[in-house]
């Protein structure tokens, strides 16, 4: 089977994920977050971008960063939009993450992901959504070192560099995440690891395919997608920024 992976081909043999497996074929993949909709639309905007292999769910709580987003209503109604097999990404910005894990799963997520800055049991956290049937992502935000991640890494599916402080939408991107995203490439190719790597904070495609060559594979955009012309156009603007129109 041919796997492209980071824009590169490779041979495997390995038996994929089914729920990824259709992913497996797509250099790069798109996750439209669904901060940036218009909530009285939710239906329509979650439709204008069924061609995303992704849709990103930004869950806050007020605490762990300066802004309440939504719950789980939400998702549920973000899940029952979404095209099959549509892979619902679950961003988790709450303080002590394991509380909600389990309703979290329970309303549609596919994957989530928990900041190594909001829990003080990481790795728990990792096995508890392993154990709800999910995928487990791990991020940190731009102030917090790298190395944080280096006792998780081997456990972890996706890892989420956040290009910009997290909490509010359309913000600018910080140009020292792609140094960052090179560095955890890098330690993600050394240990052979089939995670992907994720950048949410102001991506666009004026800076989309610096991103994928510093080795991203998945990308975040939330307003440089649902702008004034409607998600469809932005996904399409966002795919001709990386040569895939």
């Amino acid at each position: 089977m041919l796997v492209l992976e980071h824009g590169r081909s490779q041979l495997s043999s390995a038996k994929p994920d089914p729920l990824f497996a259709t992913l497996l074929y797509v250099p790069v993949k798109l996750a439209p977050s669904i901060l940036a909709c218009d909530f009285t639309r939710l239906g329509d905007e979650v439709s204008a971008v069924h061609e995303a292999e992704y849709l990103h769910v930004d869950v806050m709580d007020g605490m762990f960063v300066p802004n309440i987003s939504f719950g789980l209503p939400i998702l549920a109604a973000t899940r029952r939009a979404a095209a099959p097999g549509q892979i619902i990404d679950v961003h988790l910005m709450i303080q002590q993450p394991e509380r909600y894990l389990a309703d979290f799963a329970a309303a549609g997520a596919d994957s989530i992901t928990v900041h190594v800055e909001a829990t003080a049991h990481l790795h728990r956290a990792i096995q508890m959504i392993h154990g709800l049937g999910c995928r487990a992502g791990v991020v940190l935000n731009p102030g917090t070192a790298l190395e944080t991640l280096r006792p998780v890494l081997q456990g972890v599916d996706l890892v989420l560099v956040m290009s910009v402080n997290p909490g509010f939408g359309a913000q600018q991107f910080i140009p020292s995440a792609l140094e960052r995203v090179r560095t955890v490439r890098g330690w993600l190719d050394e240990l052979g690891s089939a995670a992907e790597l994720q950048v949410d904070g102001g991506v666009g495609p004026g800076n989309a395919q610096s991103l994928v060559d510093a080795g991203a594979s998945v990308l975040v955009a939330g307003s440089s997608v649902y702008g004034a012309d409607g998600g469809a156009a932005g996904l399409t603007r966002l795919r001709a920024s990386l040569g895939e129109a």
